[in-house]
């Protein structure tokens, strides 16, 4: 039961890649909010990455060391996932500078 809670809890604080480029449009997002997780196979830098939108616009990436078990869960689902989103606490930023995070629990799990 403790490992079930372990990976629900792990789950639900998928954390976000923001680089620069994108944190300005992470800042304008309200607190929690739905985004959208997009496959990108061809992705020039990692070829299981899955980019997170909100209206089109991107956000950042799914962690890597997430995107490699969700990647091809997502790639089949159509139309494209939709998960809760929220904006971390500033203490989060502050020690491991992730200004996003994503609730991936109710996602389909990988095999």
């Amino acid at each position: 039961m403790a490992a079930r809670l372990f990976l629900v809890s792990v789950l639900s604080h998928v954390p976000v890649v923001a680089g620069l480029a994108y944190i300005e449009h992470v800042r304008r997002q309200p607190s929690t909010f739905e985004a959208t997780l997009v496959a990108e196979p061809d992705n020039h830098y990692f070829r299981q990455a899955i980019a997170v939108t909100v209206g089109g616009q991107k956000l950042g990436y799914v962690a890597p060391e997430v995107a490699l078990s969700y990647f091809d869960v997502l790639s089949a689902t159509v139309p494209a996932a939709v998960c809760p989103a929220r904006r971390s606490a500033p203490s989060d930023h502050e020690t491991s500078g992730v200004e996003l995070l994503l609730d991936f629990s109710a996602l389909p799990r990988p095999a």
